[in-house]
């Protein structure tokens, strides 16, 4: 039996400690699991005192991650302990088990992590779809909730960080993101552009080597004073903004010269025409003429200014011209 209970505890939960399994019961649609916790003494979530006098104990049943299609409950036996600090606010405390169960939840820390993890990948509304198709039937709201329950992860001080601006809103509020160059990822957002906010977050992480920027002057001066010891280069995107811009300038700076190249209309500026010295415009003598195809026959310029004859039809048949039709 012992052999049996340790399989069980190995099998089911291989991260806890002090937690025995007492049965399993497996039927079609769930998997209940009755567990309890061996430790001695559990620890005031209060004051931090140990305390081993047990004042009652009872039932707890966290929803735990499905096995093969069917949920598993677990029948949790937990005790209500006294505090033995005096001084402390709380007489009595529940024994939580770490990885297991924390205050107040209705899964496990394994279930409740995955939820986590399906919010991240997903968001709301697809996460919960995603978790009813592995039994788990949540709404978007909770696992929405768990997103902002999650600690935010600590990131590491960036050695190339890319300084720009955002809009809360547009032409009124603006603000500054800060992304990390080498992981594509943003690192932090401050409320304002001011130069001052910029130099005292960069006065905070003396390892960034290169800041890459706009050429906004109040980039430059909060880069300059918060990070002396770093190069400040400016970004690729700004870089062939400025130089489509400067391209731009300098063409229409010379847009007198570039009518030279253009061949005018016949019969506009001047009656002779030769086209001009160098260029490339073939003239009506030269033009190749285009012949007719064998077996097609070759009609005759109508004069200029002359109307389109109606088209003969037979003298029994009076000529009737096509109604126009009416657009709908």
């Amino acid at each position: 039996m012992e052999e049996t209970s340790l399989r069980l505890e190995g099998l089911l939960f291989p991260a806890i400690v002090d937690l025995a399994v007492l049965s399993v019961d497996v039927n079609n649609e769930a998997v209940h699991v009755e567990a309890r916790s061996t430790a001695a003494e559990a620890v005031c979530p209060s004051c931090g005192s140990h305390s081993s006098r047990i004042h009652s104990s009872y039932l707890r049943f966290p929803a735990d991650f499905p096995s093969a299609g069917r949920r598993v409950v677990l029948c949790l036996q937990v005790r209500r302990f006294f505090c033995r600090n005096a001084s402390c606010g709380r007489q009595t405390f529940v024994e939580q088990l770490p990885g297991l169960t924390r205050r107040h939840s209705r899964w496990t820390d394994r279930l409740r992590s995955t939820l986590a993890a399906v919010g991240l990948a997903l968001a709301g509304r697809a996460g919960a779809r995603m978790a009813r198709v592995f039994g788990v039937s949540v709404s978007r709201s909770t696992v929405l909730r768990l997103l902002t329950a999650l600690p935010e992860p600590e990131a590491p001080s960036p050695r190339v960080v890319g300084v720009d601006e955002y809009a809360t809103r547009k032409g009124r509020v603006y603000g500054t993101v800060l992304v990390d160059c080498e992981t594509r990822r943003p690192v932090d957002l401050l409320p304002d552009r001011e130069a001052s906010s910029l130099a005292e977050w960069l006065a905070k992480r003396p390892g960034i080597e290169v800041i890459c920027r706009d050429r906004a002057p109040f980039f430059a001066e909060g880069a300059t004073a918060g990070a002396p010891q770093a190069i400040q280069v400016a970004d690729r995107w700004h870089l062939w903004h400025n130089l489509g811009e400067a391209a731009e300038r300098a063409v229409s700076h010379h847009r007198q010269c570039l009518r030279v190249l253009v061949l005018e209309p016949a019969g506009k500026g001047t009656d002779d025409p030769t086209p001009p010295e160098g260029s490339t415009h073939l003239t009506v003598e030269e033009r190749p003429v285009r012949q007719p195809h064998p077996g097609q026959t070759r009609h005759r310029p109508r004069p200029a200014g002359s109307r389109p004859q109606p088209p003969l039809h037979r003298a029994s048949a009076p000529y009737d011209p096509p109604h126009r039709q009416e657009p709908r």
